[in-house]
């Protein structure tokens, strides 16, 4: 067992305990598995050399389309 899976564990027993959630033995491998795909992903953003300053993006707004009779 890694760290990282062992402070993963620790945070979901925290969060259930916390929150009042009842979580099933037969979903807490799903959900570390699921909490750590999140962790693997946030590492992968995390890792990116953003700029200091970075302005937003524009605010996307789809074109109207017109729906065919």
């Amino acid at each position: 067992m890694t760290d990282d899976t062992r402070a993963l564990e620790a945070h979901l027993d925290a969060a259930t305990t916390l929150l009042g959630l009842p979580l099933s033995p037969a979903w807490r491998g799903s959900v570390l598995a699921h909490l750590e795909a999140t962790m693997r992903a946030a590492r992968f953003v995390d890792a990116f050399p953003f700029d200091d300053v970075i302005e937003p993006a524009p605010v996307f707004a789809p074109a109207a389309r017109e729906v065919a009779p």
